[in-house]
């Protein structure tokens, strides 16, 4: 269980995380929603210590992240930023080998290898292994990315973004995955996200933040409320029961886009979501 308690952070003299307290669920997809400047990446650095908070504690179990050695903390949880930058020009099998530096210190055993495979086929990656990463597309670097994470075999997962760049197809096929990393490993995944669709669509448990800190957090039918989501997102947004799911929708009058007028897309099951319009 990661629980975070009392956390504040300042840049400069701004604000960005103030006195944020949480616990998040055990097992479960958990994603942080918010607008930009929310604090959203911001706490999730701070749980994976690469921000250090000017006051509050985090613990993962019990471990206590603030005081933690950086190997303790490495075999408990896996984190991937939003700007992850390779300069060496990797192969997928050499990335995800990364991944088991925890405990090899760059000398893999036969059960490294064995972990890096099983990730590797989770992934459905075989077929690039040795293909370097920069002759990937965006959506098959992204997965490359998430079975380094994979291999390292950590009980809690933290991604930042991690659908940054994706279209939507793409995008889905990434929250599949994480949904059965959770269903089927057990693995607790907590994840920043800017589409709160997907968040609805695919978590147990939403957080969602504001002005850095966090306005509230519950299962995704509690939170896909109007008012919730304007009290978070400070917009109108109207909320749509679709097959068992609830989706945000936002549409504009009045403002052209290319030929004829913008009308209101239609909240029913064709499917429109969050920023969609249709024209006359």
């Amino acid at each position: 269980m990661i629980r975070v308690r009392d956390v504040t952070h300042r840049y400069d003299k701004q604000v960005v995380l103030d006195e944020v307290g949480l616990t998040l669920p055990v097992g479960q997809l958990t994603s942080i929603v918010g607008a930009n400047g929310a604090g959203k990446s911001t706490l999730l650095s701070v749980i994976s210590r690469l921000i250090r908070p000017e006051q509050g504690t985090v613990f993962i179990d019990d471990l206590d992240v603030g005081t933690a050695g950086a190997d303790a903390i490495s075999k408990r949880l896996a984190v991937l930023r939003q700007d992850n930058r390779i300069t060496a020009r990797l192969s997928v099998i050499d990335l995800v080998r990364f991944g088991r530096f925890p405990y090899s210190k760059g000398r893999l055993t036969p059960e490294d290898h064995v972990v890096v495979e099983e990730a590797l086929d989770y992934l459905d990656l075989q077929l690039f292994r040795d293909r370097y990463l920069d002759q990937l597309s965006g959506g098959q670097r992204q997965r490359a990315y998430i079975a380094m994470i994979l291999a390292q075999d950590t009980d809690y997962i933290l991604l930042d973004e991690p659908l940054n760049n994706l279209d939507m197809k793409h995008a889905s096929s990434m929250m599949t995955l994480l949904r059965r990393a959770a269903d089927e490993l057990g693995k607790t995944i907590v994840l920043v996200l800017h589409d709160i669709n997907f968040a609805s669509c695919f978590s147990d448990h939403i957080v969602a933040m504001r002005d850095g800190k966090v306005v509230v957090q519950g299962t995704p039918a509690e939170i896909m409320q109007r008012e919730t989501l304007r009290e978070v997102f400070d917009m109108d947004i109207h909320v749509q029961d679709l097959h068992g799911m609830r989706l945000g929708i936002f549409w504009t009058t009045g403002a052209p886009v290319g030929p004829g007028p913008v009308v209101a897309a239609p909240a029913d099951a064709s499917g429109a979501e969050l920023g969609t319009v249709s024209r006359a």
